[in-house]
C-alpha cells in the first residue's frame, strides 16, 4: 500500500533526524572522531534527501492509487479492512517463514563506547595526512620536478610556493604551460586539494562554493583580468618602455622573457634555437607565423582556448590553498619540525599516533568493567589479568612489552609474556630443576639459552674441554737425586743430559 509505504519513510525520516541529534549532542574530544562524526552527519543528511526524493512522488499521485486507498479505507467497514491488511500479512509470512526481520531502531544510533566498529575516516586519509592536519604533496612535488624548465625546489619551498605560477617562484614560463605534462601536473595537485577538502569538511556545501568559483574566473576571464593570462599585443623586439630594466643599456626580449645587458648580447641571442623556439611560440599567440604571415583565427582561438583551461586550473589551486591556509600552515611546521627528527623519532611518533585508538578502547573498556559489577569482563585486546581478575591497564601492558612472547623448551615450552619475565626465570628452580635433569650442574653458564639439543651439545663441549685441561697427578713419574730434590721424571732426565745432575 503507498500509504504504509509513506508511512515507512517519514518514521525513517524521524530516525535519522533522531541520528543526527544524538551525534551533535556530545562534542568528541579527539580530531578523529569528530571528523568521523561530522562524515556520519553527512551520511545521515543524503539519506535524508534521497528519502524526500522518494516521498515526493508519492504526495503527488500522479496514477490516483492513493487517493483510491484513502476512500477505501475510509467509505467501507474500518474492521473489515483491517482484517483483510491483518490476512496479508500473515500470508506473506507463510510465504517467507525464514525472512528476518531488521530492528529498524539500530540503524543510526550513535556509535557506543567500546565498539570494535573502525571508524571511516580511518581509510580515508594517510599517515602524512594525520586525520586531515596537514597536506600530503609529496606525489606532486615529484611531478613538479619532472617538468621541463622548472626551478628545482625541496618539498619544504614547494610548500611555501606551490600556488605560485609565476615564473621564478613556482611556475614557468607562459609558453611552457601550454604543455600536456604542465596540464596534468594541475590536474593531480587540484585534484588532490579538492578531495582534501572533501574529506575534511564534509558538512560544507562545497558545490556552491566551487561554483562560486567559477563564475568568478569567467567574469575575470572576460574582463582580461587572469594574472599572468593577459592578451598582450604584439611589441617590438627590444621595446622596453612597459618594463623597469635594470640599466638604461639594457634590451628586454619579449619572446624568451629575459632582460639582456645591453643590445651587443640581445642581437647575439638571436640565432640561438631557445630564441628562435620562443619566438615561434609568441607568434603563433598573436596569430603570425614566424616569418611573418598570418595564419587566420582558427590558430589564435585553440590557442587561447588552451590558455583558458590551463589558466582555470590554476586559479582553482589558488582559491582552493587559500581557503586551506590553516592546513597549509600546519604542514609547513609540521614538515620544518619532522626533518629535526631522527628516522627512530619518526617511527616511535607515527607507533605513538596508530596506538591512540587502542588506548582508547583499552581506557573504555575498562570504564565499562567498572561499571558492570559482576558482568562478563570485556578484554578486546585480550590484556593479561590482575589479581582482581581484571585485565591490567593498556599502558601497563605497553611499558612491560607483554605482547612479546619468549617459549622455554626446557621448561616445557612455556611462554613467558614480556622480557622482564623471560630474564627472571632463569635464575627461578623450574628451570635450574630441568637442566640438572639433563645432566648440567653449573646452570650459570646457560642464561638465554631455552634450547634443549643446544644445551645438551653445549654442556658436552664444557665436559670435552676440562678434560683436556685437566691432568692426572698421580700418573706422573717423580724422580729425586742426590741433594733429596723431588721432580717429575722428564724435568730429572733433561737436567740429566745437561749434565747438572
Amino acid at each position: 500500500m503507498l500509504i504504509e509505504e509513506q508511512r515507512y519513510i517519514h518514521e525513517d525520516l524521524e530516525r535519522l533526524e533522531q541520528g543526527i541529534a544524538d551525534r551533535l549532542r556530545d562534542e568528541p574530544k579527539q580530531i578523529h572522531e569528530r571528523l568521523n562524526r561530522d562524515h556520519e552527519i553527512s551520511q545521515l543528511l543524503d539519506q535524508i534527501q534521497h528519502q524526500s526524493r522518494e516521498l515526493l512522488p508519492l504526495y503527488e499521485d500522479k496514477t490516483g492509487v492513493r487517493s483510491k486507498e484513502i476512500q477505501q479505507i475510509g467509505s467501507g467497514d474500518p474492521f473489515e479492512e483491517f482484517y483483510k491488511q491483518v490476512a496479508s500479512i500473515k500470508e506473506h509470512h507463510s510465504r517467507y517463514p525464514n525472512e528476518q526481520a531488521e530492528n529498524s531502531e539500530n540503524w543510526y544510533r550513535s556509535r557506543k563506547q567500546g565498539d570494535d566498529q573502525p571508524f571511516l575516516v580511518e581509510s580515508m586519509f594517510s599517515g602524512e595526512e594525520a586525520y586531515g592536519r596537514f597536506f600530503d604533496l609529496h606525489a606532486s612535488h615529484e611531478s613538479y620536478l619532472n617538468l621541463p624548465n622548472v626551478k628545482r625546489l625541496p618539498y619544504m619551498q614547494y610548500l611555501e610556493v606551490f600556488d605560485n605560477f609565476q615564473p621564478g617562484y613556482g611556475g614557468v614560463k607562459r609558453a611552457d604551460k601550454l604543455t600536456d605534462q604542465y596540464f596534468k601536473y594541475l590536474g593531480e595537485l587540484m585534484e588532490y586539494l579538492e578531495s582534501f577538502i572533501r574529506r575534511t569538511r564534509p558538512l560544507e556545501n562545497l558545490e556552491k562554493v566551487f561554483g562560486g568559483w567559477d563564475k568568478e574566473f569567467d567574469s575575470a576571464w572576460e574582463k582580461d583580468e587572469i594574472e599572468g593570462w593577459r592578451k598582450e599585443k604584439q611589441a617590438a623586439k627590444g621595446s622596453a618602455t612597459d618594463r623597469t630594466l635594470s640599466s638604461a643599456d639594457a634590451v628586454w626580449c619579449e619572446a624568451c622573457e629575459k632582460e639582456f645587458k645591453n643590445e651587443n648580447v640581445y642581437k647575439n641571442h638571436l640565432s640561438g634555437r631557445k630564441h628562435i623556439k620562443a619566438a615561434e611560440v609568441l607568434a603563433a599567440i598573436h596569430g603570425e607565423s614566424a616569418n611573418g604571415t598570418s595564419n587566420g583565427t582558427v590558430a589564435p582561438l585553440a590557442h587561447r582556448l588552451k590558455e583558458r583551461a590551463v589558466a582555470e586550473r590554476e586559479y582553482r589551486i589558488k582559491k582552493l590553498a587559500s581557503a586551506m591556509k590553516t592546513e597549509r600552515d600546519d604542514t609547513r611546521v609540521n614538515v620544518e619540525r619532522r626533518q629535526g627528527m631522527t628516522e627512530r623519532e619518526r617511527q616511535q611518533e607515527l607507533e605513538n599516533l596508530y596506538n591512540t585508538t587502542f588506548r582508547r578502547q583499552a581506557k573504555e573498556a575498562e570504564e565499562d568493567e567498572d561499571d558492570g559489577g559482576d558482568d562478563k569482563i570485556y578484554n578486546p585486546l585480550k590484556l593479561p589479568l590482575a589479581w582482581d581478575g581484571k585485565p591490567i591497564p593498556f599502558w601497563l601492558y605497553r611499558l612491560h612489552g607483554l605482547g612479546q612472547e619468549f617459549p622455554c623448551e626446557i621448561c616445557g615450552n612455556f611462554v613467558y609474556r614480556g622480557r622482564r619475565a623471560f630474564d627472571k626465570h632463569f635464575n627461578e628452580t623450574n628451570h635450574i630443576t630441568n637442566l640438572k635433569r639433563l645432566g648440567i650442574t653449573n646452570t650459570h653458564l646457560f642464561r638465554d639459552i631455552t634450547s634443549i639439543e643446544e644445551a645438551v651439545r653445549l654442556w658436552n663441549k664444557i665436559q670435552g674441554d676440562s678434560r683436556k685441561t685437566n691432568v692426572d697427578e698421580g700418573s706422573i713419574v717423580q724422580m729425586e737425586d742426590a741433594e733429596g730434590n723431588v721432580m717429575p721424571e722428564k724435568v730429572y732426565l733433561d737436567l740429566q743430559k745437561q749434565g747438572l745432575l
